[in-house]
């Protein structure tokens, strides 16, 4: 019996000693685990950013993580919504509507307000970007303007978000915004690798930008980061640099190029209720006042003006005398940098592919065309449409109103020769063209590159997830805290035991 005691003891010590060793090594662990197996979870933003051209408003949702990507965030459009009527240029004509037009921005917000989870309203921010209607209508009529924004303003810092501004965007702002949206969406500014992290694409070139609108009309692209002067901007996303060439040509939209074209067959017509228009299809005749082309900035008044006076227009489908009327707008002539597109803008040669959206798209659609196309394919496309009758077009296009279906002879002029005079497009280059309204199911736009720079500005929300409840970390802490205390004990009392 003797010799078996000191075994007993060997093994209770034994035990007590492994038991001790194993509480330590658990609390150890459960601190560890704790510690290192924390995550962040970056909460998602929300921001909203309203497009108010020249001739309607759209309302974009855009949602992106709070975690940033080398300085950007990974912005994705959640909803549009476009507002009813008019831009909001055509406010304070009369209260009327007026009152329509603020109606109509009210059912977009509530629809945009309703994607937005009830908790993130309060943090979400709201800007307001007018362009070229509203440049315009800031030259014509200051006054309006500045109530037309301050109306805005007081309207939407009511609502439930985070309003930052309503201003009126430049043109260069509205250039390289549009760049930048169209380069994001298609993946040249930031893509995920095989470990699911988001880096810049290896040789990726980006794509230059042209956006038409109804008042302007920009074009943007990357240039060596050695050229410099006023239509150069640099610009940083996801951490890295770029110098983009961006230029805006105010007047030279689609709506108000059209108005000047106007002015120019009126000018070569000696007879205002007979005034021959090459560029309306045979067969078509419509009465204009006065005031439809000549309330503008972009041309100027005839000495005998009178903004109710009728003119009465008569279509030849001439496309021949269409073009030259179209040609007669831009300045070709007067340059005095090395190279100009019109009107005496320095601009560096067009390379690489180019992304045509907005007007571009609309123009290049209305005449059979879609994509890419070669020079002499768009301008054969041209002829043939101006020269067609009215009658032929209407039934070809029977969805089409009116007041576009008559456009869409001149424009497709206007966007051939500003394309291929103006930005200096030829043959080769023409080819590299691409004429989309979309890019992955999201509209072409500046607003989404809006977002995209501002989000530099946005602070991210950041919450540690814990890989344990407080409660349960410490009830495991307590307990092996608890269990290392006791054997401690136990292997005193057997040690006392033992020696004496």
């Amino acid at each position: 019996m003797a010799s078996k005691q000191p075994i007993g003891y060997k093994c209770c010590i034994a035990g007590v000693l492994l038991l001790l060793l194993a509480s330590v090594a658990a609390l150890v662990a459960v601190a560890v685990i704790q510690d290192t197996w924390r995550f962040k979870d970056y909460s998602s933003e929300y921001g909203i950013v309203i497009d108010s051209g020249s001739s309607r408003s759209n309302i974009y949702l855009y949602k992106w993580p709070g975690q940033k990507e080398n300085e950007t965030g990974v912005v994705t459009e959640q909803k549009n919504c476009r507002v009813a009527g008019d831009g909001i240029s055509e406010m304070k004509v009369d209260k009327e509507k007026g009152a329509k037009s603020m109606a109509a921005f009210k059912v977009c917000i509530e629809n945009i307000t309703e994607a937005i989870p009830a908790e993130k309203r309060n943090t979400t921010t709201l800007f307001l970007g007018a362009t070229a209607g509203m440049r315009l209508l800031q030259g014509l009529d200051e006054q309006r303007s500045s109530e037309i924004m301050e109306d805005l303003r007081e309207y939407l810092s009511s609502l439930p978000f985070v309003f930052q501004n309503a201003s009126i965007i430049s043109g260069q702002e509205e250039g390289l915004y549009g760049w930048i949206t169209v380069n994001y969406l298609m993946g040249n500014l930031l893509e995920k690798n095989r470990w699911n992290k988001y880096v810049r694409p290896q040789g990726e070139k980006t794509v230059g930008s042209m956006d038409l609108g109804g008042a302007s009309t920009q074009i943007a692209f990357a240039v060596q980061s050695n050229l410099s002067g006023p239509d150069y901007l640099p610009v940083k996303l996801y951490g890295y640099p770029y110098n983009v060439y961006t230029h805006s040509f105010l007047c030279y939209g689609k709506h108000e190029a059209g108005r000047m074209i106007l002015d120019k067959v009126v000018r070569e017509s000696s007879d205002p209720n007979y005034i021959p228009n090459p560029c309306y299809p045979k067969g078509y005749n419509v009465t204009l006042g006065a005031s439809h082309i000549y309330d503008t900035q972009c041309n100027e008044k005839p000495n005998d003006y009178n903004p109710d006076q009728q003119l009465f227009f008569v279509g030849t489908g001439n496309s021949d005398k269409c073009l030259s009327m179209v040609k007669r707008i831009f300045d070709f002539q007067t340059c005095s940098s090395t190279q100009c597109s019109f009107n005496g803008v320095e601009q560096p040669s067009v390379t690489g592919d180019f992304m045509a959206y907005a007007g571009f798209f609309y123009t290049s659609s209305a005449i059979g065309l879609e994509g890419t196309s070669d020079l002499d394919q768009f301008k054969a496309s041209c002829t043939k449409f101006c020269e067609e009758k009215w009658t032929v077009l209407k039934e070809e296009k029977p969805l089409t109103s009116e007041k576009y279906l008559r456009t869409y002879c001149v424009s497709s002029h206007y966007v051939f020769t500003l394309l291929a005079d103006g930005y200096k497009f030829d043959k080769e280059t023409w080819k590299n063209i691409n004429f989309q309204k979309k890019v992955k199911d999201t509209n072409i736009g500046w607003s989404l590159g809006y977002m995209l720079s501002l989000s530099n500005m946005i602070p991210s929300e950041v919450k540690e997830i814990l890989p344990m409840t407080d409660p349960l970390f410490a009830g495991l802490i307590f307990l092996f805290s608890a269990l290392i205390i006791i054997t401690v004990v136990l292997v005193f009392i057997f040690l006392i035991r033992t020696c004496y």
